[in-house]
């Protein structure tokens, strides 16, 4: 059983997304918060596998509850925005999120978000990787990964990551680079754990902060 808080200071898309959630035979929401401190607590009460955390709340906000829960708790963190509050996509990501998703997705988008979420990976909604990348065209100064640690990774493995850092899906980077999707996820596997890193969302911030893509180019 998945075991979900959702947390957001508006009580009608807080409860619409509890019952899209508890309508599923394996979740269960296990907590409702209005603010990211109670977000805090709840997570640290219920042990959830997964946090729905809005961006904007009151007390403490999505990306303060963010830092928190991820450094605090073993649960992972899928922040919900609408599309013209995403400014905090970098923050939120290299605080420990593992996912960026909008409010207006549809209901099985949703499901399948979380369920992603709570088995170990990450995922973004594309026009929230466009903004990630945005992020970078700005010229902000991250200083997290130095462009040598790359020399630890093969080619085929720089290859991979220039693929994760736009986005590409498992099955999209095996067509790019003529290989089974069993070979692609051996590569992505060999990238996280070369460079320290804790999913794919990582990756696509390590292209950047390395050079290995260059915003625009």
């Amino acid at each position: 059983m998945i075991r979900v808080v959702v947390a957001d200071d508006q009580e009608l898309v807080r409860s619409g997304f509890t019952m899209i959630l508890d309508a599923q035979p394996d979740f269960t929401v296990v907590a409702e918060a209005g603010n990211g401190a109670d977000a805090v607590v709840a997570a640290h009460a219920h042990a959830p596998d997964v946090v729905l955390l809005d961006v904007r709340m009151p007390v403490l906000d999505g990306l303060g509850a963010a830092r928190r829960i991820c450094a605090e708790t073993a649960a992972r963190v899928v922040m919900l925005t609408t599309f013209d509050q995403d400014d905090y996509v970098y923050d939120a990501l290299a605080a420990g999120a593992s996912g960026f998703l909008l409010k207006d997705l549809r209901r099985d988008d949703l499901v399948h978000a979380v369920r992603v979420v709570a088995g170990g990976e990450a995922l973004l909604a594309p026009t929230v990787t466009r903004r990630l990348i945005a992020e970078f065209t700005r010229g902000r100064d991250r200083g997290t990964i130095a462009p040598s640690r790359l020399r630890v990774l093969t080619p085929r493995e720089q290859e991979t990551l220039v693929l994760l850092g736009r986005g590409l899906s498992n099955a999209e980077i095996a067509a790019e680079l003529v290989v089974s999707e069993h070979t692609v996820k051996t590569h992505v596997s060999n990238v996280l754990a070369k460079l320290g890193l804790r999913d794919r969302i990582q990756a696509v911030i390590a292209a950047y902060e390395t050079g290995l893509i260059v915003p625009g180019g």
